[in-house]
């Protein structure tokens, strides 16, 4: 195919049986995906038995829209009568509610089940603490919440895992993880990890296996190097038919195994599927030869990795700027005022990233940012994460599900608002089914609100979301309850009609509730936003940027170590390492690295001493930057 390289074109016509694209950082590997796909169809293969999964909605936004691109540019193409079919392009989530949405009889649930978020799995931990006797004031639960999501993601079950307790930790995390998943099957509810559990049980089962075994014979998997062990076995089951499985990953760019990815995932593909094909891409197309040089350089060092080096045509371009700076302050002030400078000179804001390692260095940052009037965007805050946005959507939810137990939670959280007079001890009420028992005028509020839900189960049947989602902000008070409130009700109001925006985007309700509940970080860029984007490096995967800032390069920070640990494992010194790799390659044209000698953590000054990734890297490669002036801390007193 014209435009691809040699590496490329043999992934793209290795259509038949097992194959890994070990793909490097820039290589084009979305690129090799959507050929291979329009090779398959020029081939003949049903449009439709073409399955694509890949780790975030971005990445799925823009694979399935090249795809349909490609296709709609293939003027050749003999299509069959059913070529209005697509091969079927999702992130492991997706697919999972799909899967399950089909198949929601068979686990007890209605189509329209609850998914919950994170503040949703916080708050039923906590009701689970409490049943358990605990109070949450007192012992994290997001620790519980995170020992039982890791072990969802190894496969285990209560049961298992309180079978493999190791002491008390483990025995109490079992009795919370069983108080929890009732509390979700009361609500009918999933949270992002059962997903992926109830997907794989589903798969489990010969007849739902066959089903989609069969209907999608050709599967693709980006991302290989971060999938878990519920994810590799979904894969495997999928597979298990036609054994055509493509995976495409990168073991250098393996950065989450906090949460279950495994790296041996890739590392053992050949060993699962001795008949596999292996094809490298090499050949970068995004960075310099300076900041592949340097990227080269630190990976190396790593054992636990498949042997590659990225090389590029690309100029040699700039040297990698390093910045020292005396406290943290002053490092953020010169990050402000070098993308200031490159703002001025005709940079985009929007090609200027700032990655760190740790949520808190954004303080110091924006602090800066501000000061210097640099426009910026802070990814985190989700948009679906907002509490009145989280509103309207469970009105929406709640009507849907009508008279269904999937209802209640949804019920509990909005009957009361905006304020109706219904409080509390009333909703435990109807909850409980003694709503007899109520007063009549509060029979009356509560029929009212019936007939809401009702009103708005209507409007859902008959129009478009972005028409049910102002119709039930109208109906339901909320326009009217912000508009008369304060400056930050006017805000409120801003974000409840931008959802409706959102919605306009979806033909279905069933795809626009799905992308409400599996919205990520990354959703959150504002494409069409001139602004300087600010995240943690693990929020910048699959992102690229003209310039990219990596500051708090030191010791303890990036590498980062855990607080009382004597120090990081190997494997975790390791994943460290790909963590500044992948921060390398974010960058097409140049690299700004900065530290500080003074950080103040958790309320404490300390003083800093360079990152060892630094020192990996050639020093022709890298130019000092000028430090920005000190001020603010007028001495520190080092006690030795």
């Amino acid at each position: 195919m014209p435009g691809l390289n040699q590496e490329q074109q043999r992934a793209v016509d290795a259509t038949e049986g097992p194959v890994l694209i070990v793909a490097g950082a820039g290589s084009g590997k979305t690129r090799v995906i959507t050929h291979r796909i329009l090779n398959l169809i020029r081939k003949g293969v049903s449009p439709g038995s073409i399955l694509a999964i890949t780790f975030t909605n971005k990445a799925a936004k823009e694979m399935r829209e090249r795809v349909e691109a490609l296709l709609a540019g293939e003027k050749g193409l003999n299509r069959p009568l059913s070529m209005q079919e697509r091969p079927f392009v999702s992130t492991f989530h997706a697919l999972g509610v799909y899967i399950i949405r089909e198949n929601a009889r068979i686990l007890g649930l209605t189509r329209h089940f609850h998914i919950y978020d994170r503040a949703d799995s916080r708050r039923a931990i906590k009701e689970a603490m409490r049943e358990a006797g605990m109070d949450p004031k007192e012992h994290d639960p997001g620790s519980f919440l995170n020992r039982i999501s890791m072990a969802k993601g190894d496969g285990a079950t209560p049961a298992s895992y309180r079978d493999a307790a190791g002491g008390y930790a483990q025995e109490l995390t079992a009795d919370i993880w069983e108080r929890y998943d009732s509390i979700m099957a009361k609500e009918q509810a999933l949270d992002f990890d059962d997903l992926l559990v109830k997907t794989a049980a589903l798969l489990e089962r010969p007849e739902v296996r066959s089903r989609y075994a069969s209907m999608w014979r050709y599967l693709h998997i980006d991302e290989y190097q971060d999938t878990n062990k519920i994810q590799y076995r979904i894969a495997e089951l999928l597979a298990s038919e036609s054994r055509n499985i493509c995976v495409v990953g990168d073991t250098d760019q393996n950065i989450y195994s906090w949460r279950g990815a495994t790296i041996e995932n890739i590392m053992r593909f050949e060993k699962d599927y001795p008949e596999a094909t292996v094809i490298t891409l090499e050949t970068n197309y995004r960075s310099t030869k300076t900041i592949l040089a340097a990227a080269n350089a630190v990976i190396a060092k790593n054992a636990m990795r498949r042997k590659k080096t990225l090389r590029t045509d690309n100029p040699a371009g700039e040297k990698i700027v390093l910045t020292a700076s005396y406290t943290e302050n002053d490092e953020a002030r010169a990050i402000a005022d070098a993308a200031r400078a490159l703002i001025d000179s005709g940079t985009p804001a929007r090609e200027i990233a700032v990655l760190y390692r740790a949520n808190f260095q954004s303080r110091a940052i924006e602090e800066a940012f501000i000061k210097k009037h640099v426009p910026y965007q802070l990814l985190g805050v989700r948009f679906f994460e907002r509490k009145e946005v989280k509103d309207v959507i469970s009105y929406i939810r709640a009507a849907l599900n009508g008279n269904e137990p999937a209802a209640a939670a949804d019920i509990a959280r909005i009957i009361n608002t905006p304020p109706r007079g219904i409080g509390k001890a009333t909703v435990a009420k109807i909850l409980a089914g003694a709503e007899e028992a109520l007063p009549a005028g509060m029979k009356q509020k509560i029929a009212s609100f019936r007939s809401l839900l009702a009103s708005i189960r209507k409007e859902a049947a008959e129009n478009k979301p972005a028409d049910v989602v102002r119709f039930a902000i109208k109906e339901s008070g909320m326009e009217r309850a912000f508009r008369e409130g304060d400056a930050e009700d006017e805000e409120r109001l801003l974000n409840i009609r931008e959802l409706a925006s959102v919605a306009a985007q979806y033909e279905d309700m069933e795809s626009f509730l799905t992308n409400a509940a599996l919205a990520s970080d990354q959703d959150e860029l504002k494409e069409d936003t001139d602004a300087v984007r600010l995240m943690t490096v693990h929020s910048s995967k699959g992102l690229e940027f003209d310039h990219v800032f990596i500051a708090g390069l030191e010791q303890d920070l990036f590498p980062y170590k855990h607080i009382g640990e004597a120090g990081p494992s190997p494997e975790e010194d390791e994943e460290e390492r790909r963590l500044f790799y992948v921060a390398l390659t974010r960058a097409r044209k140049k690299v700004h690295m900065s530290h500080a000698l003074v950080r103040t953590v958790y309320g404490s000054q300390r003083v800093s001493s360079p990152s060892e990734f630094i020192a990996d890297i050639d020093p022709a490669l890298i130019e000092e930057g000028a430090p920005e002036k000190p001020s603010g801390v007028k001495a520190i007193f080092i006690d030795f």
